[in-house]
């Protein structure tokens, strides 16, 4: 598994049982295609996703976030800069805790100066401003990544209430429409 395959999954979740083909994740999370059909290869031997690639595997994917992921992807904050708020800078999170420091992924559109986080994918930054639901997710990510045990838990719930209840509403298929 590579940070980006994490990412790629994610938004396929975002896209809430719309059809997508490789080229629609390339062009909406800033990647190629090769990367997306390589990241989608490794997902299927990793077990996140059908022998077709076009069904998640939405339990295996939520215990790789809740016990893997921290531990395969883990990250040292950087330096301050201006960027886009993430882990529990995020506007959702910001609104149920107080930090002291923020987060923030390196961004020229960026509004928030704080500790930098390497995002999963260089592409990460961009994409969440076109899509409210794969942001949330995605900070949601780094607070696992980052975050104290409190953050965490919320985290972890807000993450299972997005994966694991869309599933009972779209059944475990987010379908591709090769």
């Amino acid at each position: 598994m590579r940070p980006l395959d994490v990412v790629i999954l994610l938004k396929i979740i975002s896209l809430r049982g719309t059809a997508w083909q490789y080229r629609d994740l390339s062009a909406k999370l800033y990647m190629s295609v090769s990367e997306v059909s390589e990241s989608l290869n490794r997902s299927h031997i990793a077990g996140l996703i059908d022998d077709s690639k076009k069904n998640l595997r939405l339990n295996g994917l939520m215990e790789f976030i809740e016990f893997g992921l921290s531990y395969v992807f883990p990250v040292v904050p950087g330096q301050i800069i201006t960027g886009i708020p993430t882990a529990y800078s995020h506007p959702f999170y910001k609104l149920q805790f107080s930090g002291t420091v923020d987060y923030v992924w390196k961004s020229e559109q960026g509004s928030m100066r704080g500790l930098s986080i390497e995002p999963l994918h260089k592409g990460v930054p961009q994409a969440v401003l076109e899509d409210e639901l794969l942001y949330k997710l995605l900070a949601s990510i780094d607070i696992l990544r980052v975050g104290r045990s409190r953050e965490k838990k919320m985290a972890l719930e807000q993450l299972k209430m997005i994966i694991l209840n869309e599933s009972k509403t779209e059944s475990t298929s987010y379908k591709s429409s090769l």
